[in-house]
């Protein structure tokens, strides 16, 4: 597990996830961008992106993006809750159809997976897009 002293002091809220996928991934000796503007849209950035290989990576928070597992809606003025979830939802949409539109691949993944799985799934995903020696 990874060590929460490591990590700075402004990370230490709702970036958290993203930044211990970032050290571990950069701990597998795969180098990427962070917060990388999507190609044709310059206001929406992909967290993770092999650029290289038009891999771009999503660490979605199960708050903000509507997790099917965790996502509870608050109580206190629900309606407009809701409609500020779907349309995040609805923007994650775009911007996913966007980048498949300009030939990149993406991968989504909740906040709540473990760091390291999540960072095998990454592992994964780059190296079956990868060319063939």
């Amino acid at each position: 597990m990874h060590s929460l002293r490591r990590c700075p002091p402004w990370l230490a809220g709702a970036l958290l996830p993203r930044w211990l996928s970032v050290t571990s991934l950069h701990r597998r000796g795969l180098r990427f961008r962070v917060q990388f503007k999507v190609p044709g849209n310059n206001r929406r950035t992909i967290d993770i992106a092999f650029t290289r290989v038009r891999l771009a990576v999503y660490v979605d928070g199960c708050f903000w993006h509507g997790c099917p597992e965790h996502y509870h809606p608050p109580r206190t003025n629900a309606e407009w809750w809701q409609w500020k979830i779907s349309r995040n939802q609805a923007r994650d949409a775009d911007t996913e159809s966007a980048l498949r539109d300009a030939d990149w691949y993406v991968l989504r993944l909740w906040e709540h997976v473990p760091v390291d799985e999540a960072a095998d799934a990454v592992a994964r995903a780059r190296e079956q897009l990868l060319p063939a020696p």
